[in-house]
C-alpha cells in the first residue's frame, strides 16, 4: 500500500441534513461596543471576535434532527468483481508465528473470502448524511454509498427509511439521496465557507464508528488544503474531532450554517489525531444543485495542463513576481487552442480576479459551460486580456492517434555534465524501448546521475524535452545551442518543457558551470 494510502484514510463520516431557518443562538451574538472616538489617523479595520460560547448544547439540539445515519448493503463475490475496492476494505492477514494454530486458522479463513467459487457474501458499512430539504434530499459523500445494492438511512428518532441516490460525482466525492416520509424532515442550509477563517469555531456532527448522534467540537485549522484525492482539492481543515463513519456528515459553523462536508482524516492509525478535511460548502452547494436538477454534474473545461509558477520557473521566464499558473501543455482542439493560449502561457487572473497555480482547473470548473472566460496573461514580458469560450470537461480524455513521423538522421548524443543527464536522439528503438508515440517529438533523456541537479528536479531515463525558453527541440544539437544561447544572456535559469508519464511539465535548470559534449 503507498504511504499517501497508510496515512491518508477516506472515513465514512455520519451525515448531517442541511436546512434553513437556523437561528442565531444568544451566546453567539456579538454585544454593542461604545463607539470609539475617531482616530488621528486611519487605523486598520478590525474583525471583533465572537465570543467564546459558554456551551453548543442549543446549537447542536437544534441541528442533531437534520443529522442521519447511512446504513449500505453490498454483495460481495469471491470472483474478484469488487478489484477496484479500496485496499484497506480487504481482510489482512495477522501476523501470527509461523506455523502456530492461529496462522493456519487465519490463512483458511482468507482463503475462503477470496475463493471464486464461494458464494456472495454480504456486507453492511456506515456513514453519515444531512438533510438539505424537508422534502428528503440528503447529502452524502460517494464513497459512502458506492456499489450498494441497497442504502437506508436512520433519523435522529430512529425512523428508518429506504433512500434511492439521485446521482453522484467521483470528483468531488459527493452524492444526493432521496427519502420518502409522509411528514416534512427538519434540514438545514448550506453557509459561505469562503467568510470563514482560520480559527474560526466549527461544530462536527455524525455517526463515528455507528455511534450516531455524535457532536464535537474543534476550529478551522486551515484553508485550502490538497490532498491529492482529486484534480478540485480545497479542503477545509479542522481539529474536530471526526473519524470513521463520519463520512458525508456535516462541519457547521456557529449559526448552524453547513460550511463542509467531513469527507477524509489524516491518520496513521485510522483514528482521529485531530486533523479532518471537509469539502467547502461553496464547492458542494454547486454540486448538489446539479446533481438534483441533472443527476450529474457538468463542469467548465479549458483545455489546458497547468504547474505552478516557482521562483525557479520565474526566474526563466523573466517573471517578477513568481505568480499565476504556467500553461505545460494546450488540449489540440480545445477551447484554449480555440482561444490562442500558447504554451508558456502565464495565466494570472481569471474574469479579473488573481489566480495561484494549480487553483485554475477547480476554479474554471466552476464556469458555465458555453459562457466566456477572460484570461489575464504574461507572454514574452507583456500582459494580454485573452477570451476563451468555456468547453464542456470531457467524461473521458480521448486519446490523439499520432500519425507517424518520418526518419531522420540524428546528430550524435550530448552529454551535460555540470547538471548530471545525457540525451540522444528519439528515434524508432528510443520509442519501442520507452513506448513513446510515432508522433513524439524532442530531444531523449537517455541517463540521469543521481546526484546532479536534473535528478534533484524530477528529471528521468526516458523522459522527452520538446521545448527549451519555449521554443521547440527536435536534436541534442539544438538543445545544446538554447542553453548555451541562454547562459551568454546570462539568465539565472533554463526551461524544459518535459514530456514524461504523467503529461507535460516545465522544468527549471539554473544555469551554474559549464556544460561539456
Amino acid at each position: 500500500m503507498p504511504l499517501s494510502a497508510r496515512l491518508l484514510h477516506i472515513v465514512s463520516l455520519s451525515g448531517v441534513l442541511l436546512g434553513a431557518g437556523v437561528g442565531v443562538p444568544a451566546w453567539a451574538e456579538t454585544p454593542a461596543l461604545p463607539a470609539p472616538a475617531a482616530p488621528a489617523t486611519p487605523a486598520p479595520a478590525v474583525v471583533a471576535p465572537r465570543p467564546v460560547p459558554e456551551s453548543f448544547a442549543d446549537l447542536a439540539a437544534r441541528l442533531l434532527p437534520a443529522v442521519v445515519n447511512v446504513s449500505t448493503t453490498q454483495t460481495v463475490h469471491g470472483n474478484g468483481d469488487d478489484e477496484d475496492d479500496e485496499d484497506d476494505q480487504q481482510p489482512q492477514m495477522p501476523d501470527f508465528p509461523h506455523g502456530s494454530p492461529f496462522e493456519k486458522f487465519f490463512h483458511d479463513f482468507m482463503n475462503r473470502q477470496t475463493d471464486p467459487n464461494a458464494p456472495p457474501r454480504r456486507m453492511q458499512a456506515l456513514g453519515s448524511g444531512f438533510i438539505i430539504d424537508p422534502a428528503g434530499y440528503i447529502v452524502t459523500n460517494n464513497h459512502v454509498i458506492r456499489h450498494a445494492d441497497k442504502v437506508t438511512v436512520t433519523l435522529q428518532d430512529n425512523t428508518v427509511l429506504t433512500a434511492r441516490p439521485i446521482g453522484h460525482d467521483d470528483r468531488t466525492d459527493l452524492a444526493l439521496l432521496k427519502v420518502d416520509s409522509k411528514k416534512p424532515l427538519p434540514f438545514v442550509s448550506f453557509g459561505d465557507s469562503d467568510r470563514h477563517r482560520v480559527g474560526d469555531w466549527v461544530l462536527a456532527i455524525g455517526n463515528p464508528f455507528g455511534l450516531s448522534g455524535t457532536v464535537t467540537a474543534g476550529i478551522i485549522s486551515s484553508r485550502g488544503r490538497n490532498i491529492e484525492q482529486g484534480p478540485y482539492d480545497d479542503f477545509i481543515q479542522t481539529d474536530a474531532p471526526i473519524n470513521k463513519g463520519n463520512s458525508g456528515g456535516p462541519l457547521f459553523d456557529m449559526d448552524g450554517a453547513v460550511i463542509g462536508v467531513n469527507t477524509a482524516i489524516y491518520s496513521p492509525s485510522g483514528g482521529s489525531v485531530g486533523i479532518g478535511f471537509s469539502i467547502p460548502s461553496n464547492e458542494a452547494r454547486s454540486v448538489v444543485e446539479q446533481l438534483r436538477k441533472n443527476g450529474k454534474v457538468s463542469r467548465g473545461w479549458l483545455g489546458v495542463r497547468i504547474q505552478n509558477v516557482t521562483q525557479d520557473i520565474a526566474d526563466g521566464l523573466g517573471l517578477s513576481p513568481a505568480r499565476g499558473a504556467l500553461v505545460a501543455g494546450v488540449e489540440k482542439g480545445g477551447p484554449a487552442d480555440k482561444g490562442g493560449l500558447h504554451t508558456g502561457d502565464v495565466v494570472q487572473t481569471l474574469n479579473g480576479k488573481p489566480i495561484e497555480g494549480k487553483a485554475l482547473p477547480r476554479l474554471s470548473a466552476q464556469l458555465p459551460v458555453g459562457s466566456v472566460a477572460h484570461l489575464g496573461l504574461w507572454r514574452h514580458g507583456k500582459t494580454l486580456d485573452q477570451p476563451v469560450t468555456v468547453g464542456a470537461l470531457p467524461e473521458e480524455a480521448e486519446e490523439a492517434a499520432a500519425k507517424p513521423a518520418p526518419e531522420h538522421k540524428q546528430p550524435a548524443a550530448v552529454s551535460f555534465e555540470d547538471f548530471g543527464f545525457s540525451v540522444g536522439p528519439l528515434d524508432a528503438q528510443a520509442r519501442q524501448k520507452y513506448g513513446l508515440p510515432a508522433g513524439q517529438k524532442g530531444v531523449l533523456v537517455r541517463s540521469v546521475r543521481d546526484d546532479g541537479i536534473a535528478a534533484e528536479r524530477g528529471l528521468k531515463e526516458g523522459d522527452v524535452i520538446t521545448e527549451v525558453q519555449q521554443a521547440e527541440v527536435t536534436n541534442p544539437s539544438a538543445l545544446k545551442q538554447r542553453m548555451e544561447a541562454a547562459r551568454k544572456e546570462k539568465k539565472r535559469s533554463i526551461l524544459l518543457l518535459v514530456h514524461d508519464t504523467d503529461g507535460m511539465r516545465w522544468v527549471p535548470l539554473p544555469l551554474t558551470g559549464e556544460d561539456k559534449p
